[in-house]
């Protein structure tokens, strides 16, 4: 499927400690589907990790957050929206590591 190179792809691995309980998970898995509500996001995906297993495949997140944008202006708006502001003050206290990949089109 092929994509306009604005496109703007924010991806996010979520860390729980290893002390997290069932109900910690199940906590930010409710924050992570409440960021849906964003009208900005084109497309949302909310993961675990798969069952794969070679070398290179990281497999130690609890949850992944993948979405998609028009722009890196609406991915802006995301960031800026209140639901989002919502979501960290409400569920930063269920994860103690998130990395972070934003990725747009290849410019060359």
């Amino acid at each position: 499927m092929p994509t306009p190179a604005d496109v703007f792809v924010h991806h996010v691995l979520f860390y729980l400690p290893a002390t997290a309980s069932d109900a910690d998970r199940a906590k930010l898995l409710e924050g992570l589907q409440m960021l849906r509500g964003i009208p900005a996001i084109r497309l949302a995906h909310i993961g675990t990790p798969a069952a794969t297993n070679r070398a290179v495949i990281e497999r130690t997140y609890t949850y992944s957050w993948l979405c998609f944008f028009e722009s890196a202006e609406a991915e802006l708006n995301y960031q800026q929206h209140p639901i989002h502001d919502d979501f960290r003050n409400q569920y930063a206290r269920y994860w103690e590591k998130v990395v972070i990949y934003d990725a747009v089109g290849p410019t060359a």
